[in-house]
């Protein structure tokens, strides 16, 4: 049986890791950043994680493990009502992240490190991300293929492509909109989900030339 010790030190470590990955990048962050930061000596980053590559991975792993279940939780809800219901399943991919930037527990430095995957190149990190989640957005393209049947497989994941974009763009919440006086957090989130989906679905519905 595990302690909670090795529970907690664990987790110190990914909160380190997430935050200085969030800040200096994966190749400009050490070990030695993280263990400093986690006070912890680099035998229990050994231990917990084994590497530096599979410490990056867990860091994703911890927040994007709950995401896809909850998408995918919601997904078969909506595809088990036995209605294709564009919205819906769009509700479903996009609510659970912008949920996840607002966790005040390390969500806004999550997002972060989100971005730094996408401007740098880190192939392990990719191939990892397509491996462990690949299936989720295939889900979801299977569901709105059967909404919108007229659009071909390579116009789908075009427009998915872009979604996802625009979701980590919302996610970061750094746009042309900001919160305003008197608008809550949790307000501000959900009134970015409706117009994300509203813009989503006539993408997707749009007719290609």
């Amino acid at each position: 049986m595990v302690s909670t010790t090795h529970f907690s030190t664990k987790d110190r470590i990914l909160g380190a890791a997430e935050e200085l990955f969030a800040q200096f990048g994966f190749s400009g962050t050490s070990l030695r950043q993280v263990t400093s930061k986690a006070d912890v000596n680099i035998a229990a980053v050994n231990y917990h994680f084994g590497s530096k590559e599979n410490l990056v991975n867990e860091v994703f792993r911890r927040r994007m493990d709950e995401m896809s279940a909850q998408r995918l939780a919601r997904l078969h809800a909506v595809v088990e009502s036995g209605s294709c219901d564009l919205e819906a399943v769009l509700a479903a991919f996009v609510e659970p992240a912008l949920a996840l930037a607002q966790d005040r527990h390390g969500g806004g430095a999550f997002i972060r490190v989100i971005a730094r995957a996408y401007a740098e190149k880190n192939d392990s990190l990719r191939r990892f991300l397509s491996d462990q989640y690949g299936h989720v957005l295939r889900e979801f393209a299977k569901a709105i293929a059967s909404c919108v049947p007229s659009l071909g497989k390579e116009t789908l994941y075009w427009r998915l492509d872009f979604l996802s974009g625009a979701l980590t763009y919302a996610m970061a919440d750094f746009g042309m909109i900001k919160r305003r006086s008197g608008v809550s957090e949790a307000a501000h989130r959900e009134r970015a989900a409706r117009e994300l989906i509203a813009f989503a679905a006539a993408g997707l519905h749009a007719e290609s030339n």
